[in-house]
């Protein structure tokens, strides 16, 4: 078997960045856009000692849980991975990811007690809140729009998304068209030359406020307030509340520059989640969910488990959107985040929603655990990273009754949980939650209970012999 070799493949299985896994010749095959069940012909691209990349040729056979892409342009865009995958069987697929990475990462095995069926969507389509799409032209020069193909930055032309909101293609179409009529360039990445790098979007579902973002090159554009006008048209059944030009001055390939001016209106939007509400600037975290998101907040107040009577942690809070959710029912929360423009943001929509049991502080949680008050319960969200060792080990030394962790890698997480387990603490429930429908993305949010201080002392003292 070698480069440009046509071979017959069957679908046996799939990795966890959605490519379809198959054998020959003695080695594995994993190929794009193909699902378990499969039996197709593939292309080898790239040849290692013992598998091989392939793409997809034709398809022989169909599995069983294949179905046609509702997006037409699904195979091409990297923003949708396992589209041609039925849901129910997308959801499968990623309780088993994660049931298998605490299996083969941490050394667990959940029994059916602790290890809860995954939370999915009754509609899994046009659950976005928010957009980015890269602007430039085709090889004729025209102007195009849409979304960048898998690893690449060569731009689809395509304008609607069928995971995000439907405005999206009336506001592309409006940003293009003003383009056109005022000869306004879209960018080079090559050159540097040009104006308009990205249109964004940001959409509060339950507050139905529209947020644009037009990146660009520059400090001023020229007829601003033509394009807010068509903007306002384009916008549909969300109300145009803000219009923000954000100015990227670098050679980067990075999205949002430093610099904003409102265009029009205010410079955020509003959203809320169950009974609160958030306010989201251009550059604002912000969940992309907001139906998943409060199925994961409501998880991860259950398993908090709060009475009222408990100082809570919330570790890597960002804008406090968990934090002000368990303030609800706990008597103290104490929001730790390392971005100090975030922890200005959390008290704003602490203020926001006259929540006055929730601080937040700038810092991290091996450096300030030493002043804060003892935690009876510890929230941590970490980036796909998972937790640093020094987080761990601080968490451990403080010792709360529950540990609530909420993770968008299982991998990671699976790692973090031996380390728990290990200390002391004993795995009480796991959900898993689809906040990425269609992609191979999965979030769970975990309990963790102390069980053993004896174990937990001994683990401190051989965690104190590691580190010296």
């Amino acid at each position: 078997m070698k480069k440009n070799d046509i071979i017959e493949v069957t679908i046996e299985d799939m990795s966890s960045e959605g490519l379809g896994i198959g054998h020959a010749m003695g080695m594995a095959v994993f190929v794009k856009d193909t699902v378990p069940g499969d039996r197709v012909l593939a292309g080898i691209v790239k040849m290692k000692k013992t598998y091989a990349f392939a793409r997809l040729e034709e398809i022989l056979t169909p599995g069983k849980d294949r179905v046609e892409p509702v997006c037409p342009v699904a195979r091409k865009c990297g923003g949708c991975q396992i589209q041609e995958m039925s849901y129910p069987a997308q959801l499968k697929l990623k309780e088993r990811k994660v049931r298998e990475n605490l299996q083969r990462i941490g050394g667990l095995n959940p029994d059916e007690d602790v290890f809860l069926p995954i939370l999915g969507m009754e509609n899994p389509w046009h659950y976005r809140n928010k957009a980015q799409f890269p602007i430039g032209r085709d090889k004729a020069g025209n102007l195009i729009a849409g979304f960048y193909a898998g690893r690449t930055h060569s731009i689809i032309d395509y304008h609607r998304c069928e995971i995000g909101i439907d405005e999206n293609k009336p506001v592309l179409e409006a940003v293009l068209s003003w383009m056109k009529e005022y000869r306004i360039a879209p960018y080079d990445e090559k050159d540097g030359s040009g104006v308009i790098r990205h249109v964004c979007t940001r959409a509060g579902f339950s507050t139905q406020d529209l947020m644009v973002v037009i990146v660009a090159a520059a400090s001023k554009l020229k007829e601003e307030q033509a394009l807010v006008r068509r903007l306002q048209e384009a916008s549909g059944r969300f109300r145009l509340r803000s219009v923000v030009l954000n100015s990227n001055l670098e050679k980067t390939n990075v999205i949002l520059g430093r610099k904003n001016r409102v265009l029009y209106g205010e410079d955020y939007i509003e959203d809320r989640i169950g009974p609160l509400t958030y306010r989201i600037s251009a550059g604002s975290f912000y969940q992309v969910n907001p139906v998943q998101t409060e199925a994961l907040y409501r998880t991860a107040l259950e398993f908090a488990a709060l009475t009222g009577k408990e100082t809570v942690w919330d570790l890597y809070c960002g804008t406090g959107t968990i934090s002000l959710f368990l303030a609800q029912r706990a008597e103290r929360v104490i929001g730790i985040e390392v971005v100090a423009e975030a922890v200005e943001k959390a008290k704003e929509n602490a203020r926001l929603n006259q929540i006055d049991n929730c601080e937040f502080i700038t810092g991290k949680a091996e450096d300030l655990a030493g002043s804060l008050p003892d935690a009876d319960v510890i929230v941590v969200d970490p980036p796909r990273k998972g937790l640093d060792r020094i987080v761990t080990d601080t968490i451990l030394r403080v010792r709360p009754e529950r540990v609530v962790y909420v993770s968008c890698d299982s991998a990671t997480l699976a790692r973090d949980l031996a380390l728990f387990t290990a200390g002391g603490y004993e795995l009480r429930k796991i959900q898993p939650v689809d906040q990425f429908c269609h992609s191979v993305h999965v979030e769970s949010c975990v309990l963790l209970e102390r069980v053993s201080n004896r174990k937990a002392d001994s683990y401190s003292r051989k965690s104190m012999i590691m580190t010296r």
